[in-house]
């Protein structure tokens, strides 16, 4: 047997020694790698929510779940929309102008929403993260003004909140409720976490 017919059988085990050596190391790689893709829980935590709203009656709140946080959509009754600009000169805040929480350009009314019937907020009080509370009854109860118009009380520090997320002068909050961008998909389908077309 000769030199160069031993160098070409070292030559062709190397080749396939390297080979296998190259399709181990992507074949371990490719699962590392992977791990730095979002999961797919991850990805739906942060993904727009479509919401029916068609079973919501004046008066009533339906609470979902956007990136981890409690989205209210609150159906609002004549008389609860009636009270929104007798408010004004008791909120820190009526025309949403604050910046913690920028509220979208489509919300800075006195309703503070695309339609006055749906209030639609995160339900995160602006203070310490808590979670208000409704308080929808009018009138004279514990914690809250004889005058009472109805809205949301965060027992927490006793922070009150008007029905449209608004927060009352004098309170520990320092901002009205979070308005998440949304958009109306028909009259009774909501997107929370996209608002292209408002």
């Amino acid at each position: 047997m000769s030199d160069a017919a031993v160098d070409q059988g070292r030559r062709t085990w190397i080749a396939i020694t390297c080979g296998a050596g190259a399709v181990g190391g992507v074949a371990t790689a490719v699962p590392f790698v992977s791990t730095f893709a979002p999961s797919e829980r991850a990805k739906a935590a942060g993904a727009p929510v479509q919401v029916d709203i068609s079973s919501i009656k004046p008066g009533e709140k339906l609470t979902v779940e956007w990136r981890g946080k409690p989205v209210w959509i609150v159906r609002r009754t004549p008389e609860q929309l009636d009270s929104l600009k007798k408010l004004e000169p008791e909120l820190a805040d009526p025309t949403s102008q604050r910046t913690q929480y920028p509220t979208p350009d489509y919300a800075k009314n006195p309703h503070r929403s695309i339609k006055p019937e749906f209030f639609v907020g995160v339900g995160i009080c602006s203070h310490l993260g808590c979670s208000p509370i409704d308080r929808f009854q009018t009138g004279a109860q514990p914690s809250l003004p004889d005058n009472w118009a109805g809205g949301f009380l965060c027992p927490c520090h006793g922070s009150t909140f008007d029905i449209a997320g608004r927060v009352f002068k004098n309170k520990p909050a320092p901002d009205n409720l979070e308005v998440p961008p949304h958009m109306f998909l028909s009259d009774s389908v909501l997107l929370i976490g996209e608002d292209k077309k408002a």
